[in-house]
């Protein structure tokens, strides 16, 4: 083993355990100087998210909207393209879902339109990350100004489709139509109720596992397709990729559809599941979430189900937290999620070295009493 090679347990599992309690840290001086108490502050944090069970319901409804963001960053990422577009790719995919659910809701149940929805919403997903792709691959624009200019034209589409076109009649606010009730999502205390199991109402619903679902394709995906190894191969290098025969430019486009489809199925947790409708601003910020997401699941599927539980928890969490303590306002929430992506995204390598060099000397002073065993 080389002296600069890590065991997978170390790199995946360690660092980033490491660096999430850095930013913990850094945010208890930050708590400590507007004079309270940090300890009571990650009380309030844990039990918001875990601490009941509504609670829990809402730490997994934002879950489950942050593994398909993450698992979209992550496969692009295998690439080495940076899409920033998840958000766009979301709000746009959400649009398919409801213009799907609302053609066919008043003759279908949930579970014959679901797959309709998916493959509808995965469409307009790819279809808006299809253009950036394109882009790249047979003009050269960069991935990351596209994706990022396209989340703009995506939120004044949706403004303008919502207020002008698509709005219920009647109604002030910038929304459809309520979908109908027998085609929306079953939440989870329907399906606990259905199982003699009574839990606390939320927003979480069968989605989750829609989700769960998706880590083991992108699994399948990446590590065990021709595809897969292909996207794998022009993310570590594309020049030895075109050497080897791969259409490069293609897998790109392909790529890039994959990674908008999946940011797009947020559209199945918020406008078939929790809103039961297309809205404004439904994604909330999800897409952005979903980089620090992938970023410190180190683009790998289970990874990614662990961090998208740690910043679902710091967001339900966190409202407890701004709730319990008045001086705790909702904006230094956002600067302690802040920190957490600073020191498991921009600074997730800052103690790789450190840890390297107490790994290798470790293992060096291990091996002769193996030596003297023997």
């Amino acid at each position: 083993m080389s002296n600069k090679t890590l065991p997978a347990w170390i790199d995946i599992g360690v660092i980033p355990l490491i660096n999430v309690c850095l930013a913990f840290i850094v945010s208890g001086f930050v708590i400590l100087l507007i004079g309270e108490n940090p300890i009571e502050a990650v009380q309030y944090i844990i039990t918001g998210a875990f601490g009941y069970g509504e609670g829990v319901g809402y730490t997994l409804y934002y879950t489950t909207n942050f593994i398909f963001t993450g698992l979209a960053v992550s496969v692009a990422f295998h690439a080495g393209l940076f899409n920033i577009g998840g958000e766009g790719q979301a709000y746009i995919g959400g649009l398919g879902v409801g213009l799907m659910c609302m053609s066919l809701d008043s003759f279908m149940p949930w579970w014959a339109l679901l797959p309709f929805a998916i493959a509808a919403g995965a469409a307009f997903g790819a279809a808006w990350a299809f253009i950036p792709a394109y882009l790249q691959a047979y003009r050269g624009s960069h991935i990351v100004i596209t994706t990022i200019m396209f989340n703009f034209i995506a939120s004044a589409l949706m403004v303008y489709l919502l207020v002008n076109i698509l709005i219920e009649p009647g109604n002030m606010a910038p929304q459809t139509r309520s979908i109908v009730e027998s085609a929306t999502l079953p939440s989870m205390q329907e399906l606990f109720a259905a199982l003699g199991m009574d839990i606390e109402n939320s927003p979480l619903n069968i989605s989750l596992f829609l989700a769960l679902a998706c880590c083991v394709l992108v699994w399948l995906l990446m590590w065990h397709t021709r595809l897969g190894y292909a996207i794998r191969m022009i993310g570590f290098n594309e020049n030895a990729a075109v050497y080897s025969g791969i259409n490069t430019k293609r897998v790109i486009v392909i790529t890039m559809c994959i990674s908008g489809g999946m940011s797009a199925m947020v559209g199945i947790n918020e406008v078939m599941g929790a809103q039961e409708r297309v809205l404004l601003d439904f994604v909330a910020g999800a897409g952005f979430t979903g980089i620090a997401v992938s970023l410190m699941g180190r683009n790998h599927p289970v990874g990614i189900v662990i961090a998208s539980l740690l910043f679902g928890a710091l967001y339900q969490g966190g409202a407890e937290l701004s709730f319990e303590i008045s001086t705790i306002t909702r904006d230094l929430v956002v600067v302690i999620q802040g920190l957490v992506i600073l020191f498991c995204g921009a600074l997730s390598l800052m103690l790789k070295p450190t840890i390297e060099k107490l790994f290798v000397k470790l293992m060096s002073s291990n091996k002769p009493k193996e030596n003297a065993n023997v």
